[in-house]
């Protein structure tokens, strides 16, 4: 497993979206889809706004693969579930913090407990 760079922590964390493309389970790729991306210290997450009825997400939890396209990064990655509450705390302060001009009706969703329980972390996949 290999860890993010200085320079695409940056660009990905500080993008105001993301594309993502997961894996379908036939190895098709899923079609691009624009999600909020946040950073808590040299990590990456996503949620799912329609918690785990966003096709997206549904792909994405059954491969644990995607491609990403954010802030000029351009990544394969792999997805890892994250269940600690008190990371999901600081990602829901991250979310507050990082979209709150977009207002409550889109940011509570997103740090809602359906939401919540869709986070995934990013890593960028070793191809070795």
């Amino acid at each position: 497993m290999t860890t993010w760079t200085s320079d695409a922590l940056t660009a990905i964390g500080g993008a105001d979206e993301l594309r993502i493309t997961p894996l379908r389970g036939d190895g098709t790729r899923h079609a691009p889809v624009p999600i909020w991306v946040v950073r808590d210290g040299d990590d990456l997450y996503v949620r799912s706004y329609r918690g785990d009825g966003g096709a997206w997400y549904r792909a994405a939890s059954r491969s644990h693969r995607a491609r990403i396209d954010s802030g000029g990064v351009h990544a394969d990655v792999d997805l890892l579930p994250e269940t600690d509450p008190d990371r999901n705390q600081r990602i829901d302060t991250a979310y507050r913090t990082k979209y709150q001009r977009y207002g409550a009706a889109y940011v509570d969703p997103m740090t809602a407990d359906q939401a919540k329980a869709t986070t995934l972390r990013l890593l960028p996949h070793d191809a070795t």
